[in-house]
Formats: C-alpha cells, sequence, structure tokens
C-alpha cells in the first residue's frame, strides 16, 4: 500500500526511536553511560541519544553470546526451530514496513521509496530465505575402505561479530543476522554510528519472534571504539565488515593481534559501467546507467560512475544521459516524489564536493549538477564529459551522485580502463554481441559481472569483490553460510565385516 507524503509524515511524528544498547536480551546504556546524537542528515534534526558503547559493553555482549552459544539454545536446536523463529522475524518486518522504513528514511536521508523497497522486500525475504535453508545444509560422507567411516560435518563457528555500513543499514543487517543465526551462531552487530535507530528496533522484533536472550546483541558505537573492541575480542570466532577498503585493513590487523579470528570483507568498489559500440542506446539502457550512478544517491559500494562509452556513441550517449538525469527530483526524504535524498552526514557532503572540485582542477568537463541550494546535506546529481584515466574522480571512490563519461575506441581498450584499477566488487557490460558479453565478464576482474542490465544480482547470487574490494567471504547465496562455519572431520574406526 503507497502512502502518501503527509502519511510518512505523520508516521514520523508519532516515532519515538530508541538509542539504547541490546545486550543479553534487555535494552541498556552504555556501561559509563556516555552517549551521542543521531540526526536526520535532510534536516539537522537530533532523532535520539544513543548508548555509546565501549570495550565493556562489547565484553558483556559477548560473554552473554557465549553463554547461551555453549549452553545450546540456539546453537544446537534442531534446525526446525531456528526456522521456525526466522520466519517469525520475516513477518514481523513484514508488519512494520512502514515504520521501520520511515525510521531509516530519517536515520539515512534515503528515500522513502527506496527504504520500502528495501525492507518491505529485501530484508524479510533474506529472513525468509535462510530460515528455509536452516534444514537444509548437510554435511558429507567420505569414501574410505571397510575399517573406516569418515564423517565431514559442519558446525556453527560460535560468536559472530559484524560491523555494519552507513548506506544499508537494515539490509546489511539482515545480510549478516540472517546466515549466522540459520546455521547457529551467536552474534553482537555494531551498527554505523550514523545510522543505528532501525538495527536496534530490529533486535526489538527478533525478540518478540523468539530468539533467546543473548543469542542477538545490539552494541552502537564508533568504529574506534566498540568497532575496534570486536575486531580485537578474543572471543570472537569470526568477524563479517561491509565498509570501507581503510577500516577493512584494520580488521585483518585486529585479527592478527588477537584469536586470529576469520574475517570477511566486503569493501569499496570503482566499478564501470560499459557500453561497446553495438550496443542500442535505447530508454532502458540510459535508465540503467542513471541509477547505476545515482541510486541511492551514488552512496553505494557498486555504484557504477565511471561509464565507459564507445567513441561513436558518446555524443549521443551524453545527451540522453543528461535529459535524465535533469529529471531527478531532490528533496524531502519522505516525499515518496523525491527520486535523491541527502548526504548521510556534512563531512561526507564536503568530500563528495572536494571530488567535484578536483574533477574540474584536473580538466574534466562539468556539464550539470555539483550542488545545492537545500538544507541538510544534499548535493545535486553532477555529470561529467571527457573523464580520463588518471583524474583523481576516475580513480578513487567518491560514494556520492557523480558520473563519469570515459570514451574509449575499442573492446580490449574498454577492458584495460575498466580494468585499472585497485577495486574489483562490480562491472555493467552493454553489447549485443554474445561473444563479446563473454569475454568481457571473463576478463574483467570483478566478483559481479552484469551483462546489458545494471544489477547486483539477488538473494541466491554471492556478492563480493576481487583486489582491494574484498576477500574470499562472500554474502548472499548458499556461499555466506561459509563466514559463519566451521568443517570437522569425525574419523571413526569400524571392525570391517
Amino acid at each position: 500500500m503507497t502512502l502518501s507524503h503527509s502519511e510518512f509524515k505523520a508516521i514520523a511524528g508519532r516515532l519515538i526511536p530508541n538509542g539504547q544498547a541490546f545486550i543479553d536480551g534487555k535494552f541498556c546504556d552504555a556501561a559509563d553511560g556516555e552517549k551521542f546524537d543521531t540526526t536526520n542528515p535532510a534536516t539537522g534534526q537530533v532523532l535520539a541519544s544513543v548508548a555509546h558503547c565501549k570495550t565493556a559493553d562489547v565484553d558483556r555482549a559477548v560473554a552473554a553470546a557465549r553463554r547461551v552459544f555453549n549452553a545450546g539454545t540456539w546453537s544446537r536446536a534442531e534446525p526446525e526451530v531456528r526456522k521456525e523463529v526466522l520466519l517469525k522475524i520475516a513477518a514481523l518486518v513484514r508488519e512494520h514496513t512502514h515504520e521501520l522504513a520511515v525510521l531509516e528514511s530519517l536515520d539515512t536521508g534515503k528515500t522513502i521509496n527506496d527504504c520500502l523497497d528495501e525492507i518491505g522486500g529485501e530484508v524479510p525475504n533474506f529472513f525468509q530465505w535462510y530460515a528455509e535453508l536452516a534444514d537444509k545444509t548437510f554435511g558429507k560422507i567420505a569414501p574410505t575402505g571397510p575399517g573406516a567411516m569418515a564423517l565431514i560435518t559442519k558446525e556453527p563457528a560460535g560468536i559472530a561479530g559484524a560491523v555494519l555500513p552507513w548506506n544499508f543499514p537494515l539490509v546489511m543487517a539482515a545480510w549478516k543476522i540472517a546466515p549466522s543465526l540459520a546455521v547457529g551462531c551467536s552474534a553482537v552487530i555494531k551498527p554505523a554510528e550514523q545510522t543505528p535507530l532501525s538495527t536496534i528496533r530490529l533486535a526489538e522484533l527478533m525478540q518478540e519472534a523468539g530468539v533467546p536472550d543473548g543469542v542477538i546483541n545490539i552494541v552502537p558505537g564508533f568504529g574506534e571504539t566498540a568497532g575496534k573492541a570486536i575486531g580485537l575480542h578474543n572471543d570472537i570466532d569470526t568477524v563479517s565488515f561491509t565498509g570501507s577498503t581503510e577500516v577493512g585493513r584494520m580488521f585483518m590487523r585486529y585479527s592478527g593481534d588477537s584469536n586470529l579470528k576469520g574475517v570477511g570483507l566486503e569493501m569499496g568498489g570503482k566499478s564501470p559501467f560499459v557500453v561497446l559500440e553495438d550496443a542500442v542506446l535505447n530508454d532502458e539502457l540510459i535508465e540503467h546507467a542513471a541509477m547505476s550512478a545515482f541510486w541511492n544517491g551514488g552512496q553505494n559500494c557498486s555504484a557504477n560512475m565511471r561509464q565507459l562509452i564507445a567513441r561513436p556513441l558518446v555524443e549521443e550517449f551524453t545527451g540522453r544521459i543528461i535529459d535524465r538525469v535533469k529529471s531527478f527530483r531532490l528533496g524531502d526524504p519522505l516525499d515518496p516524489a523525491t527520486d535523491i535524498g541527502s548526504m548521510i552526514t556534512k563531512d561526507h557532503k564536503d568530500m563528495v564536493m572536494s571530488y567535484i572540485q578536483s574533477g574540474v582542477d584536473e580538466g574534466a568537463d562539468k556539464v550539470m549538477g555539483g550542488g545545492s541550494d537545500l538544507p541538510g546535506y544534499f548535493i545535486e546529481p553532477t555529470v561529467f564529459q571527457n573523464v580520463t584515466p588518471e583524474m583523481r574522480i576516475a580513480r578513487e571512490e567518491i560514494f556520492g551522485p557523480v558520473l563519469g563519461i570515459m570514451p574509449t575506441k575499442s573492446t580490449e581498450e574498454a577492458l584495460a580502463v575498466a580494468s585499472d584499477t585497485d577495486y574489483g566488487l562490480h562491472a555493467t557490460v552493454f553489447t549485443q554481441d554474445i561473444d563479446r558479453a563473454i569475454h568481457m565478464a571473463r576478463a574483467l576482474p570483478c566478483g559481479t559481472v552484469s551483462v546489458n542490465g545494471f544489477s547486483e544480482g539477488d538473494i541466491k547470487t554471492p556478492f563480493g569483490g576481487y583486489k582491494q574490494s574484498g576477500s574470499l567471504a562472500r554474502d548472499n547465496g548458499t556461499e555466506a553460510l561459509e563466514q559463519y562455519l566451521q568443517t570437522k572431520t569425525i574419523w571413526i574406526q569400524t571392525k570391517a565385516g
């Protein structure tokens, strides 16, 4: 059911966000009582004071998670039990879609339409999909002679830590929580300090669904406090992190400096949108080009800002993409007519604006956008022409609403430019030639290649990156379970005959 702007504002007016931590089944303040404010980036309005968790709070959360894990209440429960609870979580998220979507929109500056799509669809679907997988994960029996039986079993890794980004708060929470709980782990979750509110509310719904006390713990705080405490904790068995490459490196160091816990990383990107000479510049292609760069205001690790266009198509492509981008509406995120919301913070807006200025300074042609008179942290969608591979805007992750058009002379030049990056998360390729499509998909060094449409895949397909975009771990699909499982061999000597 679609609501009006006034109806969404009315929901916002009724919300009383909870900023407390959730540890061992109870909401609580940080041990030292310290708090920080989370604000609406579209208005600057303070939404809630949030518990600033530190090492003592993470210690309490891990102790609770370990106690319940060792007790087996969840870790050794029949998989059908975990399945039933996860299905209840999915149902409760669907029941509270409008409330959660408004809360997330207020906390992030994301458009209400995006929040509804994610929270009404993707989030409950993740809980449902991994619920259905909970009783369908099997071990193996290895072939042996008659004197032995070899069992290869999968067991929950133990305590899973998860450190979430601010751009898709509840989706990323579902990406981490659903598979880890499905296999029997307990979890300690740190939402991003900019966007903790929807994850805290999710904890309440999970408790209502029947998740035992201690299985899920939410410790809001900063990266250098709660995040570091999770990374260095000697009783956390595995950590899944989504965020910047810089911070991902820290988690690798934290692991080495503590108990060598497993670390799954999904980090930054500089993803190309490649249009080969034989592609047809129809409305569908232009829509994919625009959305690949400007979806979520460009605050997306797989955003296709680098748009590599075959030279014969550049003029037509540029005119059509400018026409499409001009139609984007910037404004109140709670208005269903809004297409692009705000940047997450003033500091982030300033950083994006500095990239836009660097593009101008280095000789790219800014043909539209680049500022905003709106209150809050808004930036108009920005389009550059004549971007060259050595420019900062072509090499560094901007994480804002910036699209750069880069002419290419051939398929091989497009492949070379697309591959010339420290990152390897995503790429989009448009071509009518199946041989070229397969060649590009096989040759591009990235975790996801989307052909003739911008897509990250769906819940069934693993998501993660090559090079400095990620580790061998993957979110989504059955592959996500591997982050939260360990493998045991049981070798049984038997008497032949």
